[in-house]
């Protein structure tokens, strides 16, 4: 975070955002896993989802905690996951990056995303919002919540999504 402030700025948010899509692109999904609080949720709601929609009471295409997303994690960096190897290229792009609000050390944004994958000769699209609840601790940034809200009808043409948003 900024020299001299205890909060962070749109603009440490913002370069927070763009190095974990980095991590992502890279696939360096276990460094990825590593900006996630203890007690961190991972969520993609089904296309038709209401913005505000709970995972206890609806269905989501992905509503990881913790450990989960850790599994999740663990099965993408096996050859094992056939859906992602060989693993597909992508690139996350990520704009309009807006700090929401703020109650004591979290930090409610959201931002726009494009996030393209590249996998035997074809290309899929997810476009949305993310919302995301970050812990603004000792001059650090982590991630408590990732909601990735799809603006699409539906999954097709790919049908599922086998990397992280």
């Amino acid at each position: 975070m900024s020299a001299g402030n205890a909060f962070p700025t749109r603009e440490d948010v913002q370069v927070y955002l763009f190095r974990e899509a980095a991590l992502l692109d890279d696939w360096k999904i276990e460094e990825w896993f590593k900006l996630f609080t203890e007690d961190a949720r991972y969520l993609v709601p089904t296309t038709n989802s209401a913005k505000d929609a709970s995972p206890d009471d609806t269905l989501f295409y992905i509503a990881d905690d913790h450990t989960r997303l850790r599994e999740r994690v663990v099965r993408l960096t096996k050859k094992m996951a056939h859906a992602e190897y060989p693993k597909s290229k992508t690139r996350h792009l990520v704009s309009n990056v807006l700090i929401e609000g703020c109650n004591g050390d979290e930090v409610d944004v959201s931002a726009a995303f494009i996030v393209y994958r590249f996998k035997d000769g074809g290309s899929d699209m997810f476009v949305g919002t993310y919302r995301y609840t970050l812990l603004a601790e000792d001059g650090t940034l982590k991630i408590r919540q990732k909601k990735s809200l799809l603006d699409m009808d539906g999954l097709r043409p790919q049908g599922r999504i086998s990397i992280l948003l």
